[in-house]
Formats: C-alpha cells, structure tokens, sequence
C-alpha cells in the first residue's frame, strides 16, 4: 500500500451545470483545474467532474464553498 499522497483530487457534481459554473469560478480565482469525465471507477451523477492538484484542496474547496453545490471533493 502507498503512502504518497494523492496527485490528484476530483470535485463531483450532481449536474454538469454545476460542473460548468465550478469551472468558471476556479478560472476567474486563477486556480489549476482541469474537466474531465467522471472517472469510471467513480460513481456520480454527473458525467464531468473538476480535476485539480491535490495541493490546492484548501483554495478550490474555499472558492467552491456557498457558490456550487457539489458532492464531494475526493483523491484520485
């Protein structure tokens, strides 16, 4: 078992307008992201989700917060 961390972390929606107004929120704050389809290994509503380096958690979970709904923000 590894004890790195994660690369990656993926923001899940419950829609892709949601994933769309994510997106448009991260660009404007200059935040690294990337969007993908869900991974299929993943289960979610929504077939994109927010891809973003585990090392910004923090600054895409505060610009997230009280602006989109999501579902969860987990390692990849």
């Amino acid at each position: 078992m590894s004890t790195e961390a994660p690369e990656y972390e993926v923001v899940l929606f419950h829609s892709v307008s949601y994933a769309l107004k994510a997106e448009k929120i991260l660009k404007t704050k200059g935040i690294s992201y990337k969007l993908i389809p869900v991974p299929r290994h993943i289960s979610s509503d929504c077939g994109f989700c927010v891809r973003f380096p585990s090392h910004l958690h923090q600054e895409v979970a505060e610009a997230l917060k009280d602006s989109v709904d999501y579902v969860v923000i987990i390692p990849l």
